[in-house]
């Protein structure tokens, strides 16, 4: 497959950007957007070019680091999913494609496709856990939690923490940054509590 791709290049974090075209020929249609910069990136080294900069870890839709904005949507059209889940099938032969670095002031570009998640990362390493006298207050782990709510409490701790939301969001709301932690916590906010079955799957009377 044949793509054009328009992509931000950037210096620094001073510099003014710009959206530069680069050809993208003979990409397979199984490779992933991550994996199309690399081949790009390659071509560029050949003609002793500076390669676009832009952040990968995992590349299993798991560490969240992938930060682009792929024809105007966090992560692209494919949801949900991150940016290195998105493959070059999703888009059609020959298309333009656009791809930024997420656009929220939370996030201040460092050079091209790369973002300064800091203030995302000070957020998940302080935590959830506080400690609090309760008084004559129950054992936690002794209250049963609802089923639905511990449903939506798993949902939420399915965010992977990748700041999309943010970036989505069209007034970059910074607490979307917490949102899915927060929620998890309210509804299970210490962990280990079990969830009262459901009331299709009975409870056996073996001990």
């Amino acid at each position: 497959m044949n793509f054009k791709l328009k992509i931000w290049r950037q210096k620094d974090r001073q510099s003014r950007g710009k959206l530069v075209a680069y050809d993208a020929s003979d990409i397979s249609p199984n490779a992933s957007v991550l994996e199309t910069l690399d081949i790009v990136n390659e071509r560029l080294l050949l003609r002793g070019e500076e390669p676009i900069a832009f952040d990968s870890d995992c590349r299993e839709g798991i560490c969240g680091t992938c930060a682009l904005s792929i024809n105007g949507e966090a992560h692209g059209p494919d949801h949900p999913g991150a940016a290195c889940e998105l493959y070059m099938r999703k888009f059609r032969d020959g298309e333009t494609i656009v791809i930024e670095p997420f656009r929220v002031r939370s996030f201040p570009v460092i050079k091209d496709l790369v973002v300064d998640r800091s203030a995302l990362d000070r957020i998940v390493q302080a935590g959830g856990f506080i400690s609090a006298r309760a008084g004559s207050a129950p054992e936690a782990n002794s209250i049963l939690v609802p089923k639905p709510d511990c449903d939506l409490a798993m949902e939420a701790a399915a965010c992977i923490g990748c700041g999309a939301c943010a970036a989505a969001c069209p007034n970059g709301s910074a607490m979307l940054f917490t949102a899915a932690k927060v929620s998890a916590i309210a509804r299970t906010p210490t962990n280990g509590r079990p969830c009262v079955r459901p009331r299709s799957a009975p409870v056996s009377s073996r001990s």
